[in-house]
């Protein structure tokens, strides 16, 4: 029998086959933006003809995706209308008061994903606790219902006020407008985020409705060409919290899956970690348009209770938020930046070297691979230095042109500095690493970690090529480049379970907790937890349940999870409430045990138990498709800065690897690593490379 994983990123599309033996086999085919699905078919394609993949045998697939996250960045999503109580039609525009860039007067807030024409409103309210104020006025909904049908929206949303604590006018709406307008997909906030805070839910229950036609469609074109191609196993989507869920699941709420790719390799990360016993990790993924980092502590991936989309891609600095749609949800805690193998490298009005956030992408692609790029990218610029081969990539199968990049390089770049074009091809490799190590300091620096205190896992096209240079930049002192890494986080998928994280506001003091109103919430998390698993195919018996407090304290605006025991009880909340205060004084710096604490909400992970996953084995890894070129030995010349120049470089296969002291260049089928002058390297048992940089920091 058979898994497969496939990531869809915005330059390449990585699949991973993996059989009962742990044989696993790779594959690279370059993404197709103007329809996704088609790479991976294509890929399949290939693996098939090859006899990778026999379609019968494939007993998992789970899918990585970036369409969410395109459709709200370059505002290509459905036509949404947005039905909510009356007087809080603008609660979406009004959103919070934080701005990305404070002294930036032209800056202006992202446009609402509904304008105002198609945000209606209903007669109805609702108590803070659940009473009726106002009846549903039924005869308003019909006629808000037709209004956004005669609009031509393609989606409604529909987001009551209190909601999250009884859902009777916000089900009732749902089921007219279904009687009426049938064809019309539907987003409620009871069923997307049944949780306090009006903005939030209305934005997250909007960006579900605003991508749901989008993704909906793209996984039916998708399921279409795997029936074509014969594997009928259950197509299983990545969530942005690391968890999977079923195809049909994903569809209804696709706003779970918006970091999707992203939070795949984290996944493996954390698995490779407990492998090798390592529990404190930065999880490095750097590919062709962006670089992420992630911070695994205890091998755990740190997790975020919302996120920011659909702005242009960040620098790495979470404090300043503003910039995108609020998504609610939880998710893998990524500081992502646009710094990729095919980031375009400028200069700007003051004369100053920039790279990124613009990508190359797959089309036209960096100006080395020949394909019609006509600005230099930082692949170009690791081509002139000597990092990447001057003559092709993938072994082989993609010819290089080296020419084209030095061009490129020296004349959009050299020219105008007065330089040869290795100068500020090293500029580029640089500024891409100043850039990325902001994103590091994001999910470590800002929350009270230290760099120095993790070991890099560097995976992605271009992860291994600057994870030395940028651990360098950051502190980092020990890398760890798994086998397959440049098609790591497809490979991560295969370590992947089925996980539902479910959420109910509680609202109350935790010197005075309502035992009885949290134990009756247990108890519907439980419930909807049970119905849920089943849905997705898997027993009560075979999953594990985990119970969180969010707290904070009293006149905060944001909150801390901590585990609680369940079921709940006085003791167990004190013992969280303590753990609050710990982790409140490391994330901040400080800590109020005199402050009054508030429990806000009450979260229940449901997870099916581990099952069989695929073992790290160097042995075991291969490329789906032979080498066109046959691996040699070969030294090559490599620049390496100011501080070591040019030297003269060996270049080896992983497996010719031994303990030996840099530079050295190690080339394979999905990733090349880099290893600079002095610092330590070997192949450990599990086939990973480490890398030791103590002597040179």
């Amino acid at each position: 029998m058979q898994q497969i994983g496939f990531d869809v990123g915005g330059t390449f599309t990585d699949l991973v086959v993996c059989d009962a033996d742990d044989n696993i086999r790779t594959l690279k085919v370059l993404s197709t933006p103007e329809d996704y699905s088609r790479g991976i078919l294509e890929g399949i394609g290939q693996l098939v003809d090859h006899e990778v993949l026999a379609p019968a045998s494939v007993e998992r697939m789970v899918h990585a995706f970036t369409v969410a996250t395109n459709a709200l960045l370059t505002r290509n999503g459905a036509r949404v209308g947005l039905i909510t109580t009356r007087g809080f039609r603008d609660v979406l525009e009004i959103g919070r008061l934080r701005m990305p860039q404070l002294y930036n007067m032209d800056w202006d807030k992202p446009p609402p994903l509904v304008r105002r024409a198609l945000r209606l409103e209903v007669t109805e309210r609702l108590s803070a606790t659940g009473e009726v104020v106002t009846p549903l006025d039924e005869a308003d909904v019909r006629r808000a219902v037709d209004e956004l049908v005669e609009a031509g929206v393609d989606s409604i949303a529909v987001c009551l006020l209190h909601a999250y604590v009884d859902a009777r006018h916000e089900r009732r709406v749902v089921e007219i407008a279904r009687e009426r307008a049938p064809q019309l997909a539907i987003s409620a906030s009871h069923q997307v985020l049944p949780e306090i805070r009006e903005f939030e839910r209305t934005s997250t229950t909007v960006v579900n409705a605003f991508v749901k036609p989008v993704v909906d469609a793209y996984l039916a074109r998708l399921e279409s060409g795997l029936r074509e191609a014969r594997v009928d196993a259950p197509l299983m989507i990545m969530q942005s919290a690391g968890g999977v869920m079923k195809s049909q699941t994903a569809r209804q709420l696709p706003s779970y899956c918006i970091e999707s790719g992203p939070a795949a390799g984290a996944v493996g990360a954390a698995a490779l970690g407990k492998l090798l016993g390592i529990p404190n990790i930065i999880a490095f993924d750097m590919g062709g348009t962006t670089a992420k980092a992630c911070l695994i502590e205890n091998g755990e991936p740190r997790l975020t209770a919302e996120l920011e989309v659909g702005q242009s891609l960040n620098a790495g600095q979470r404090l300043l938020s503003g910039g995108g749609y609020v998504v609610r949800a939880p998710a893998i805690d990524l500081a992502e930046i646009g710094a990729g193998g095919g980031s375009l490298a400028w200069i700007d009005a003051g004369g100053a070297l920039r790279v990124g956030p613009k990508s190359a992408s797959s089309v036209p692609r960096p100006d080395c691979y020949g394909r019609g790029g006509s600005t230099p990218t930082v692949t170009d610029a690791n081509v002139v230095i000597g990092f990447l081969h001057r003559s092709h990539l993938l072994d082989g199968a993609m010819p290089i042109d080296s020419a084209a990049a030095v061009a490129a390089i020296g004349g959009a770049l050299g020219v105008p500095l007065g330089v040869s074009a290795h100068e500020p091809a090293w500029g580029v490799h640089t500024v891409a690493d100043a850039t990325m190590v902001r994103a590091v300091q994001a999910v470590t620096s800002e929350i009270g970690r230290s760099p120095r205190e993790f070991t890099m896992i560097a995976f992605g096209g271009s992860g291994a090529v600057h994870a030395a240079t940028l651990a360098m930049a950051a502190g980092i002192a020990h890398i760890v480049v798994p086998p397959a890494s440049g098609v790591f986080s497809a490979f991560g998928l295969l370590f992947t379970r089925i996980v539902h994280r479910l959420v109910r506001t509680c609202g109350m003091d935790a010197a005075q907790p309502d035992l009885v109103r949290l134990n009756a919430l247990l108890e519907e998390l439980r419930a909807e937890a049970t119905d849920l698993m089943k849905a997705e195919g898997v027993r009560l018996e075979a999953s594990e349940t985990t119970l969180q407090l969010e707290l904070r304290y009293r006149g905060q605006s944001s909150e801390i999870a901590v585990d609680l025991a369940q079921p709940p009880s006085r003791e167990g909340i004190d013992a969280s409430v303590q753990d609050f205060h710990r982790e409140h004084e490391r994330t901040y710096g400080y800590f109020s045990p005199q402050e009054p604490v508030q429990l806000v909400n009450l979260r229940l992970r449901v997870r099916a138990r581990a099952g069989r996953t695929a073992q790290v084995r160097a042995s075991g890894v291969r490329p789906a498709i032979e080498a066109v070129r046959e691996a040699r030995s070969e030294t090559r010349r490599v620049y390496f800065g100011e501080r070591w120049g040019w030297q003269d470089t060996p270049v080896l296969r992983r497996a010719q690897l031994g303990a030996a002291t840099g530079p050295l260049v190690i080339e394979e089928y999905d990733t090349t690593t880099v290893v600079p002058p002095g610092a330590c390297v070997d192949l450990d048992a599990a086939g990973c490379i480490r890398i030791d940089l103590s002597e040179i920091l």
